[in-house]
C-alpha cells in the first residue's frame, strides 16, 4: 500500500520524518510531500504560493530514510489533493498528515492545515489520518517518536476500517501514555486567538490558554489525563438537521 506522508509544519519538521518512518515500519511504500516552508493554519486551503498558478515542487532528502520527496510550493491541502489525483507518482491509498507540532483538538480543528490535509484526502474516498503532538506554547522538547510509537498502533487500525475514515489523533507529550481513547470535540481548543487592537488600523492575534474547564470525554480532558486520542471526523456534508418549509418564492 502505498502512504502519502505530509504536513503543515513544512518539510524539514522532525515529525514529518518520524511520521514517514512510521509509516515504513508498518510496511507502507512511503513518499513524502510537504510544504517548503510553515503552513500552519491554513484548513484545507488549495492555494499554491506564488502567482504563476503553477504548483512548483523539488526533490528533497529525508534525513535517515529512502524515500521519494518533495518540498512542494504549496498548502498542505492542496498537495493531499495533487496526490489523491495521481501526482506525485500516483494516488495513494492513504494520506497521513503531520506529526504536528501542538495539539490540534476541539472544534478549532477546522483552522488546522494537518487536519485539512486529511479532510482532502477524504473527498477522493482516501482514508486518512491527521497526527498532532501535544506541545504547549511553553512546553517542554517534543517526544517525536512517542508519537511515533502511538502511530504504529493506530495505522493498522486505520487501514482495516471500511471506507475512507478520517481520524485525528493526538498524543500527549509525555513519556508514560496511560492509553489510548475515542474522544469528543472540546467546545473549542486547548489554545484560542486573542485580538489586540494596536492602532492605526492594525489587530495583532496573540495566542493564550483556553480558561475553560475541561469538559470529560473530550480531546483536551482526555490529553491532560495522559491519554493519546482518537476522534473520527466527518467531512464535507449536507447538514439536514436545519432545513424546514422553504418560503413561498416567486409567489
Amino acid at each position: 500500500m502505498r502512504a502519502l506522508i505530509t504536513n503543515d509544519d513544512g518539510i524539514d519538521s522532525p515529525g514529518l520524518h518520524v511520521l514517514a518512518a512510521a509509516a515504513l515500519a508498518c510496511g507502507l511504500d512511503v513518499v513524502v510531500a510537504a510544504p517548503v516552508s510553515q503552513a500552519s493554519g491554513t484548513s484545507a486551503s488549495v492555494a499554491a504560493l506564488g502567482d504563476s498558478g503553477r504548483v512548483v515542487s523539488t526533490r528533497r532528502d529525508v534525513p535517515g530514510l529512502d524515500v521519494e520527496a518533495y518540498a512542494v510550493a504549496a498548502h498542505p491541502g492542496l498537495i493531499s489533493l495533487i496526490a489523491c489525483r495521481g501526482g506525485f507518482g500516483g494516488k495513494p491509498d492513504v494520506v497521513l498528515s503531520g506529526i504536528n507540532l501542538g495539539a490540534n483538538v476541539g472544534r478549532a480543528i477546522l483552522h488546522s492545515g494537518t487536519v485539512g490535509a486529511a479532510l482532502t484526502a477524504h473527498l477522493s474516498d482516501v482514508p486518512s489520518l491527521a497526527v498532532s503532538l501535544d506541545v504547549g506554547l511553553d512546553g517542554p522538547e517534543p517526544l517525536w517518536d512517542k508519537a511515533g510509537e502511538v502511530v504504529r498502533v493506530v495505522l493498522p487500525f486505520l487501514l482495516d476500517l471500511p471506507g475512507a475514515p478520517v481520524l485525528s489523533l493526538n498524543v500527549p507529550n509525555v513519556v508514560d501514555v496511560q492509553g489510548l481513547r475515542w474522544a469528543e470535540l472540546a467546545r473549542f481548543g486547548a489554545v484560542q486567538s486573542r485580538v489586540d487592537d494596536v492602532g492605526d488600523g492594525e489587530v495583532e492575534l496573540v495566542h493564550v490558554y483556553a480558561e475553560e474547564s475541561l469538559v470529560p470525554g473530550t480531546d483536551t480532558a482526555l490529553l491532560a489525563d495522559g491519554y493519546a486520542t482518537l476522534t473520527a471526523l466527518r467531512s464535507v456534508g449536507r447538514d439536514v438537521s436545519s432545513e424546514r418549509a422553504l418560503p413561498a418564492w416567486p409567489a
